[in-house]
């Protein structure tokens, strides 16, 4: 297969655009004698008659003619690429892979891809459901470029795996019956429901949150029923099974997705408001790729809207 010198096309294309050698050596910074130079090699490489004489100037061959338009489609693809690369440089463009928890992707992820899509369409962010220590676990092996996870559940901050951003404090609202005798009670606090059957997961980060949460409010939750699934728990509460610590961000999602009144309703406590801190978290160093920190920059603008 032949073997094409770009460089050296390049100066074969400005000299037929040109007109002459000089004016070529001009535009390209060169002396006249170094574009013949260029020009001759480019010549033997090919195998064919690149120029003839005309007077006291130069001309292109026909098979110079030919070579051109054969070459236009490479330059064209050699534009293409260094916008592209162009892009990639200024986070305009790649591929970032997302690890989040549950609530996190309609709340957080969701609206930030939005944004993304709409400022830098060449960006595509590809979203993973993970549980927050999964989150971890694919971060470190590589699987997803960026994690987010509750502070509480993750690798302390002096990890030197990773990088942290927090993004937001969530606060924990209770669900009530809707005819509750507390539901609407003044200066509702988290002590007030000591004596009430809860609703919370079995095991894992929602179960440690609430009896953390309950236990600084002075008492241990009796637990009546389990489940995971906000849809559930929610679910559970309405029919008057018990009452939750629902997160804002799971609640306020269950809200806009629903068609109807609900049988459940949302308190903000007065006192001891307990919160979960969602932090996205990145491998050291990634923090400077400019992809990754286009998307965490979206994950903090969509995290501040709440």
């Amino acid at each position: 297969m032949t073997e094409w010198d770009i460089r050296k096309l390049h100066i074969l294309r400005t000299l037929r655009d040109r007109g002459t050698v000089t004016a070529t050596a001009e535009a390209l910074l060169m002396t006249p004698s170094a574009v013949s130079q260029q020009l001759t090699n480019l010549a033997k490489q090919l195998g064919v008659r690149l120029l003839e004489a005309h007077g006291r100037r130069v001309r292109l061959t026909d098979a110079a003619h030919l070579v051109l338009r054969h070459t236009e489609d490479v330059f064209a693809q050699l534009e293409r690429a260094d916008a592209a690369l162009a892009g990639y440089l200024a986070g305009e463009s790649g591929l970032v892979r997302v690890g989040a928890f549950s609530t996190a992707v309609p709340a957080l992820v969701v609206p930030a891809v939005t944004r993304l899509r709409a400022d830098c369409p060449g960006l595509e962010v590809r979203v993973r459901e993970a549980e927050a220590a999964e989150a971890y676990e694919l971060l470190s092996a590589g699987e997803v470029d960026l994690a987010l996870s509750l502070a509480a559940h993750a690798p302390t901050a002096r990890d030197p795996r990773f990088h942290r951003v927090p993004l937001l404090a969530d606060p924990l609202d209770v669900a009530l019956p809707a005819g509750h005798p507390l539901a609407a009670a003044v200066g509702l606090k988290l002590a007030d429901l000591s004596g009430e059957r809860w609703i919370f997961g079995g095991s894992g980060p929602w179960s440690e949150i609430t009896i953390a949460a309950c236990e600084a409010a002075g008492f241990v939750p009796d637990q009546a029923h389990s489940a995971a699934n906000w849809t559930a728990i929610l679910a559970m509460v309405e029919a008057g099974m018990g009452v939750a610590l629902v997160p804002r961000m799971a609640a306020a999602e269950r809200t806009a997705g629903s068609s109807g009144s609900g049988g459940a309703v949302m308190r903000v406590l007065d006192a001891d408001q307990p919160r979960r801190h969602v932090v996205a978290a990145v491998r050291r160093g990634a923090e400077h790729a400019p992809a990754v920190s286009r998307v965490l920059a979206a994950l903090r603008t969509a995290a501040a809207a709440r």
